[in-house]
């Protein structure tokens, strides 16, 4: 299993369409053969801090996510929402097998 944690912090003024925008990628990627886990997560302390936790059984599957409609028109629709680039941490998922 391939799972991506991406941290993405938001200009304020962005934060209500940031989160339309990720549950509409939400919604299709977890349609996605291959997909895991899709989670849209918003920081209690600061909410203009995000993190988004992908899981895919594998590799190919999270490279095929990247070349979806949906992932495209997400990333198009939010670059311009966030305060600085987004960083993405991908690791091989031990557990659950």
């Amino acid at each position: 299993m391939q799972v991506t944690i991406v941290h993405v912090s938001v200009k304020p003024q962005h934060i209500d369409g940031f989160i339309e925008a990720s549950r509409l990628n939400h919604e299709a990627s977890i349609q996605e053969p291959g997909n895991r886990r899709f989670d849209v997560l918003q920081s209690a302390e600061n909410p203009t801090l995000f993190v988004l936790y992908e899981a895919y059984e594998s590799a190919a599957e999270a490279a095929k996510h990247k070349e979806t409609a949906h992932y495209k028109q997400w990333r198009e629709t939010v670059a311009d929402w966030m305060a600085e680039p987004r960083q993405g941490v991908v690791y091989s998922g031990l557990f659950p097998v």
